[in-house]
């Protein structure tokens, strides 16, 4: 078997899809576990909708995933000139020919098949047309498909899926002005590009018979084809940008990391024995064809949000407090990378889902947080109000508050009596409610005079 060559090819005319995402890394994972080569490509053609700024949110959103190419990325409208000559070839060898149709006549006729419950197609009327027939009118260039026989599509998930000839029309395969269109350029690309294994979702499996008979007519070699089933959202059905986040960029800005987003991606269709957690090596090293399910998967939130969680808990403090900063300054908080930071960080790693969790349990490290009302009504009520003051000038006097606090509490409490529970009073009067990391981890990121300060504040509101 020829080395292994696989693509991506994205239409740069938005973010980055989950779908098209999974597409890259399974195409990734091919290509590195066979030797192989993967080839990035943007499809530009569309000129009216394929904007800059997509083409880099598509390469900022794989380079963020760590989805890296071998080569490219190539630009279809560099190109524009091998598709015009091939366009040129199928003509002269009559395998092409001019129509001349309208798009009102065209849409007309369309009607009346409708209405005849017939498939609506191209009916060929400009198919056997003299070439003097079409001079110097408006015109497009369609294939000449066969009307007899099948076309078989050996889809490497799929089997063999076949097609009858006469249920296919004769495609434009270029415009009016000039441009290519999609299944004519792709077939193009692909073998010029040498691509050995085109793999793609299943949305793409109809075009595929088309394809084949362009590969046919053009003298290419056929690559072999393998269709994935689609990602559906969470309440059923396909990926949809009403009911889901379909992009990337989403789930980026949400504080997902990317190494958890790359293990959910290639775990929707794809598995090793009861294997969950997969570090891109591995992947690299286990991912085959024969291991893509043949059923469409379903996206859930909640199995990405364990599994981003998990990355959260095993990351390097510092590198969670760097990727933090960001999630912070949403919040109004200046923060910058620091020790400090980092210390602050590692006390939340455990209990967080998201960096964005993350920065909003982080925020009452920086200032005080208004006290949830239920939190207040249950604990910081009058009577506990001195005690808090006492709490607050026993820390007042320590000189090694990291070292010092636990016992200085405890013994606040002994004076008071046994039976008295401080903590969580003391919760809530740090952090305005009643679930945070480790008390004494709160206190010493807060660092005495904040601490001392806080303790303070609250009794004064409670009327101490």
């Amino acid at each position: 078997m020829p080395n292994v060559v696989t693509r991506f090819a994205p239409s740069p005319t938005g973010f980055l899809h989950i779908g098209g995402a999974r597409t890259a890394l399974f195409n990734l994972l091919y290509a590195r576990s066979t030797g192989g080569k993967f080839i990035l490509r943007i499809e530009d053609t569309d000129q009216e909708r394929s904007t800059p700024e997509a083409v880099r949110a598509i390469l900022d959103g794989m380079t963020w995933l760590g989805i890296t190419w071998d080569e490219g990325p190539h630009f279809q409208m560099e190109r524009m000139e091998l598709y015009r000559k091939e366009a040129e070839r199928l003509l002269r060898e009559g395998k092409a020919y001019r129509c001349i149709c309208t798009k009102e006549e065209l849409d007309a006729r369309r009607e009346e098949m409708a209405a005849r419950k017939e498939k609506p197609r191209y009916d060929g009327r400009c198919r056997d047309l003299a070439p003097g027939a079409t001079e110097g009118k408006p015109s497009v260039l369609r294939f000449k498909s066969p009307r007899t026989g099948q076309t078989v599509v050996h889809d490497l998930l799929r089997g063999d899926v076949v097609y009858e000839n006469a249920e296919l029309d004769d495609l434009v395969f270029l415009r009016t002005d000039g441009s290519p269109t999609y299944n004519f350029v792709v077939v193009i690309d692909d073998a010029s590009m040498g691509i050995t294994h085109v793999l793609r979702g299943d949305d793409h499996l109809n075009n595929t018979p088309k394809q084949i008979l362009l590969y046919e007519a053009l003298g290419y070699p056929l690559p072999r084809f393998g269709h994935f089933p689609l990602i559906h959202g969470m309440e059923g059905g396909k990926l949809s940008k009403r009911q889901d986040d379909v992009s990337v960029t989403a789930y980026r800005e949400k504080g997902f990391l990317p190494e958890a987003m790359v293990n959910y991606l290639v775990r929707l269709g794809w598995g090793h024995g009861d294997q969950e957690i997969f570090s891109m090596m591995e992947m690299q090293d286990l991912f085959s064809l024969e291991h893509v399910g043949k059923s469409p998967s379903k996206f859930n939130l909640d199995k990405l949000l364990h599994l981003n969680a998990h990355y959260i808990k095993m990351a390097e403090p510092e590198r969670i407090a760097n990727l933090l900063v960001p999630f912070l300054a949403k919040r109004g908080i200046d923060a910058k990378p620091s020790p400090w930071l980092a210390s602050a960080v590692r006390t939340l790693m455990e209990r967080s889902r998201t960096l964005e969790e993350m920065a909003e349990s982080a925020e009452c490290y920086f200032h005080a947080i208004p006290v949830d009302p239920k939190a207040a009504s249950k604990f910081l009520t009058p009577e506990i109000a001195p005690v808090l003051l006492e709490i607050a000038e026993a820390f007042s006097a320590l000189e090694d508050f990291k070292a010092d606090m636990e016992d200085a509490l405890k013994a606040v409490v002994e004076r008071r009596g046994e039976n008295l529970k401080v903590h969580q009073p003391i919760r809530v009067a740090l952090t305005g409610r009643t679930a945070s990391p480790g008390l004494f981890e709160v206190m010493e990121i807060l660092g005495r005079d904040e601490v001392v300060r806080r303790l303070r504040d609250a009794a004064r509101r409670i009327g101490a």
